[in-house]
């Protein structure tokens, strides 16, 4: 199952979480290779001594927020009624890969998620 890693998963990382190292590793073992985006990475990052969240990432695809993102990203905030620029190009990132978006944050996610011809999965970590 491909997944799209939200803010929480990479603030656990970031903590040294166990659970959230261990998901990583079988999944890397696997052959699935987790997404996130330039944009959660922003959220999350605010030093370089976060060793951890920086060795984390390395076994992840970091996606970049495209120019020609950014009117699919703006129609799906305005059919929302959302402002969160970076759940809704998270959004819209697993749904052009068909990936889950393991998040803390189910709510905002599931009406933005809503407002697509096919919803994406949404798992609560």
């Amino acid at each position: 199952m491909s997944v799209v890693y939200d803010a929480a998963v990479l603030v656990a990382a970031a903590r040294d979480d166990r659970e959230t190292w261990a998901d990583h590793r079988v999944r890397l073992e696997l052959g699935d290779l987790p997404r996130t985006t330039a944009p959660v990475v922003a959220q999350v990052s605010r030093s370089g001594r976060q060793s951890q969240l920086r060795r984390f990432l390395r076994g992840c695809e970091t996606v970049a927020f495209s120019p020609d993102q950014a009117h699919e990203v703006g129609a799906l905030l305005g059919g929302a009624g959302t402002s969160d620029v970076v759940d809704a190009h998270l959004v819209v990132i697993a749904a052009k890969t068909a990936s889950t978006v393991l998040t803390a944050d189910i709510d905002d996610l599931r009406s933005l998620s809503g407002q697509l011809p096919a919803p994406v999965s949404l798992r609560r970590v």
